[in-house]
């Protein structure tokens, strides 16, 4: 059995392009026996037994004949469904959908979904897709599908209703907060190219790096990125790097330990601790820092979430990095793809929680930036913009501290209006000063 440790956002769980979710190549961990039944588990086989007659009573007298497999699968799904909002079983086909999607391109319309309260609700488009490119908004809510409606639909079956072959036309009904009439939005399902990193030469020798995604290529591309600017801008004159994490929901932890290990040289970057102690993982950055000590600010919004969260804290507690922006989404847990027999589908688990280096927890309260920008959201959008975390997520892990709902996640398309963007290049031209840049030295925190 190979098993996959990635982290997400609970707003990308179940994600319209769900490459944040597995990867082809599954990293294989070392597998535990399922384990036998303890003593004392009596009760459960009684709760078992109900179940068992439930189900036969429902198979035999129901109105109309049901569908076996589908009443186990739903009795799965509300199994782990209700555990937290970032469970979940996926059949065969919606494993093998996950697979396909995080090999790097699929047909579909190029947005991040949620199932928030019974309704489907788009977290945020992404750059050059068809729902970017057809106005579709952060908060807006899908109602319909080709006329489906989707209210109490499992995600995963929205998620399939959205993708489809290249060229194939779907017709969503949208509603929009202080919108009196639902938009019907008719959009043509294109090729999703989900490269991880885009870049540019900011001018006056600055850096600029986006990480939109936590996919198994995205420490290859963000060291290609740098690599590239590196020899576009003399090593004598470059004033530092931005790396914005703005509105990346997530993805694989190995990747979030990489990406953060491309700027440290030393010291934790994340640990890991599930219910079994001996299971509990610390990750500590090796020698060499890849800009070399430059100056480093991380944007963050509330769309950054778990994976991006993790990189955040790391560059933060470890005074590498100046955090910029809004708070984080602020989720706090590592999910596990465990799959359940060959051709039988997976369990996304929740098996552990992360903590920064200074051995703080996030969850349900996020990164906090060291300066706070928050952005002028325009008259006409402010009505479509939700501010979304965790903590205001059904069935949240509850945080060990003050729990912090919501958090603005907007960022405005053209750079000048860009409040938060404005000031990392000020900080590293300096024009700007802040007391929270640079980053005070320190030891590297070890524990």
């Amino acid at each position: 059995m190979k098993r996959l440790l990635y982290v997400v956002a609970g707003a990308a769980a179940g994600a319209a392009f769900a490459w944040i979710a597995v990867t082809p190549n599954l990293v294989p961990l070392v597998s535990r026996a399922i384990a036998s039944p303890s003593t004392d588990a009596a009760e459960t086989y009684k709760e078992l037994e109900i179940f068992g007659k439930i189900l036969e009573v429902v198979r035999n007298d129901y109105v109309d004949k049901p569908d076996d497999e589908q009443l186990i699968k739903s009795a799965i799904n509300g199994m782990v469904g209700g555990l937290d909002p970032h469970s979940n079983y996926m059949d065969a086909n919606s494993f093998k959908d996950m697979q396909v999607e995080t090999s790097g391109q699929f047909g579909g319309l190029g947005m991040q979904v949620t199932l928030e309260n019974n309704v489907v609700k788009v977290v945020s488009p992404i750059d050059d897709t068809p729902a970017a490119k057809a106005g579709i908004l952060a908060g807006d809510v899908i109602t319909q599908v080709d006329g489906q409606p989707t209210k109490d639909l499992p995600l995963d079956k929205v998620v399939a209703k959205l993708r489809g072959p290249v060229g194939t036309k779907v017709t969503l009904a949208i509603e929009r907060q202080n919108n009196p009439k639902p938009l019907l939005i008719t959009l043509t399902r294109e090729i999703i190219k989900d490269r991880a990193v885009s870049f540019r030469d900011e001018g006056d020798s600055v850096g600029y790096i986006r990480l939109k995604q936590f996919n198994n290529l995205a420490n290859d591309e963000l060291t290609s990125a740098i690599k590239e600017l590196s020899a576009k801008i003399p090593a004598d004159q470059i004033k530092g790097y931005i790396l914005d994490l703005r509105n990346n929901p997530g993805g694989l932890l190995d990747q979030a330990v990489a990406v953060s290990d491309t700027f440290m040289t030393r010291g934790e970057i994340v640990s890991t601790r599930g219910r079994d102690p001996e299971e509990s993982q610390r990750f500590v950055a090796k020698p060499g820092d890849l800009i070399d000590g430059k100056p480093l600010i991380v944007l963050i919004n509330g769309g950054s979430a778990s994976a991006s969260e993790i990189v955040a804290g790391a560059l933060q507690d470890q005074k590498r990095a100046t955090i910029v922006g809004t708070r984080s989404f602020g989720k706090g847990s590592v999910q596990t793809i465990i799959p359940v027999g060959e051709g039988d589908g997976a369990l996304r688990l929740t098996t552990a929680r992360y903590y920064t280096p200074s051995g703080r927890s996030i969850q349900a309260e996020g990164i906090t930036p060291d300066i706070e920008v928050l952005q002028d959201v325009p008259k006409e959008l402010q009505a479509g913009q939700s501010n979304i975390s965790e903590a205001m997520l059904p069935r949240h892990f509850q945080a060990e501290g003050q729990e912090q709902k919501g958090s603005q996640a907007y960022v405005p398309k053209d750079p000048k209006d860009d409040k938060a963007l404005q000031m990392a290049l000020a900080l590293l031209r300096g024009t700007e000063t802040n007391p929270a840049f640079p980053p005070l030295p320190q030891q590297a925190l070890v524990h």
